[in-house]
């Protein structure tokens, strides 16, 4: 196969996009959620994996997390994968990380980013629904009961637990 050919069989794969967030908890277990500016609603820190810089998942979520909330700190482990479908772009592949459990010391170092970001709370487990409606709440909730558990990562579509 020539450069050529290979580059033209690139072109006509298909597209994925990839996001990673983490998840961060406060010694009572709630989430530490961000308020976005350009969107209605909650969202984890995180965003999109710039894998056309060589990006890894990881390496994005630590990099969203430093820019957005101002804490650069070295993930955990995966928590779950979750394969999003979506009506107007391609379909997302979204990772979550731990992030751990803050201290008060980390939660007064947290600057938020005045670009993308209105504020940041903690949310107890059984409000995440108000606040995060739809696969990343179920993602969010499937991955606190990982943690809970201490079973591995899950796997997700859409939200759900695959099997």
């Amino acid at each position: 196969m020539t450069t050529q050919d290979f580059a033209t069989y690139i072109a006509g794969l298909p597209r994925v996009l990839a996001g990673a967030a983490a998840l961060f908890r406060d010694t009572d277990g709630r989430v530490l959620l961000v308020e976005p500016n350009y969107r209605d609603g909650w969202a984890l820190p995180g965003g999109t994996v710039e894998s056309d810089d060589g990006e890894t998942p990881r390496q994005g979520a630590r990099r969203e997390t430093a820019e957005e909330i101002g804490l650069d700190v070295e993930l955990g482990r995966l928590l779950a994968v979750d394969w999003v479908h979506g009506a107007a772009r391609p379909p997302l592949v979204a990772y979550l990380y731990d992030g751990g459990v803050l201290t008060t010391e980390d939660f007064a170092a947290i600057r938020i980013q005045e670009e993308e970001l209105l504020s940041w709370r903690l949310v107890a487990r059984e409000d995440l629904a108000g606040y995060l409606p739809g696969e990343l709440g179920l993602r969010v909730v499937a991955a606190l009961d990982v943690l809970t558990e201490g079973t591995g990562t899950v796997e997700l579509e859409n939200g759900q637990r695959v099997g």
